[in-house]
């Protein structure tokens, strides 16, 4: 998420990497780490963000430069997740292997977010749009 919005938008805000830290129950320095690209905001508290702020994903993390938001996030169903990234992937022609090369994870990893065992992380899920031009909003509407 090299061009994210985060910092921008906690200045917008007018709260300091502190106030929000108290917010997500992380330092500031967590959340400095995110603003920064040093660190990776899971996306349970990137969902969390959005929700508490009227902010997209897409905005927040820098796939778009206007904030689409639209509306609350229900709670995250790694089910329902992992079923909507295996039909984007299927109706992109990719393999598995293909999209976890391109997230620079291994394939058993992948494998583990379509089938639902696993949350996919914001980083891979920012990377599979970025990539596809798709956006992070509509997935996990």
């Amino acid at each position: 998420m090299n061009n994210n919005n985060l910092k921008y938008v906690r200045e917008e805000l007018e709260m300091t990497q502190e106030e929000l830290g108290l917010v997500f129950g992380v330092k500031g320095s967590t959340v400095a780490g995110w603003e920064n690209n040093n660190d990776s905001i899971p996306l349970n508290k990137l969902v969390k963000y959005a929700n508490n702020y009227n902010y997209s994903l897409d905005y927040l993390t820098g796939l778009s430069r206007s904030n689409n938001y639209l509306g609350k996030f229900d709670k995250l169903d790694k089910s329902k997740i992992g079923k909507r990234i295996k039909n984007i992937r299927k109706k992109l022609n990719l393999s598995q292997q293909q999209v976890a090369d391109e997230c620079m994870i291994s394939q058993s990893t992948y494998s583990g977010y379509e089938s639902g065992n696993y949350l996919i992380t914001a980083l891979v899920l920012y990377t599979i749009c970025k990539n596809h031009n798709l956006s992070m909003d509509e997935i996990l509407k």
